[in-house]
């Protein structure tokens, strides 16, 4: 079991720490090479590299309320540990768990920093149909999806269970 811990920990310390740094290098690599709102078409009219500052959350909703996003990150970051820690002591966690964990909260890490220290967010995926996003945007939403894969079986199993406790009575 001791084993078993550390490794889950290796994984979520080093699954947190490659997204925030792909996060961070990506940023200022774009940051140094487009300006803001300039453009780059890697597949034109479907695919551009263009730097935005989003002052908002998620793809830009919200603008310029920076008080509040600070502290929804700070927030999502603590439960999010949370999550990983209580998840780990109840039970054996699924290492799918903590990797998706990990994802969303190297990601939340990821924004959070640009937030506290820019005052903005810096965005630079474009695919021009969708806002423009960022590698931390990227490991939420695979770590959220990863998620929501895990819990569809859970909840099967939980209307099977119900179905039959039904059918027995």
């Amino acid at each position: 079991m001791m084993k078993r811990s550390f490794s889950d920990i290796i994984i979520c310390l080093v699954t947190v720490a490659l997204v925030v740094s792909v996060d961070r290098l990506t940023k200022i690599f774009f940051v140094t090479v487009l300006h803001p709102g300039e453009s780059i078409p890697v597949i034109r009219n479907i695919f551009h590299l263009s730097l935005v500052h989003n002052t908002g959350i998620a793809f830009g909703l919200f603008k310029d309320n920076n008080f509040v996003f600070f502290v929804i990150p700070v927030i999502a970051i603590g439960l999010l540990v949370y999550n990983i820690y209580y998840y780990h002591k109840v039970g054996e966690l699924d290492r799918l768990y903590i990797a998706a964990f990990s994802l969303i909260l190297g990601g939340a890490i990821g924004n959070l920093i640009d937030r506290m220290t820019l005052g903005y967010v810096v965005d630079f995926l474009d695919f021009r149909v969708w806002p423009v996003f960022n590698a931390a945007d990227s490991a939420i939403t695979v770590g959220a999806f990863f998620i929501l894969i895990k819990c569809f079986p859970l909840a099967k199993e939980k209307n099977d269970v119900k179905a039959r406790s039904v059918l027995k009575d």
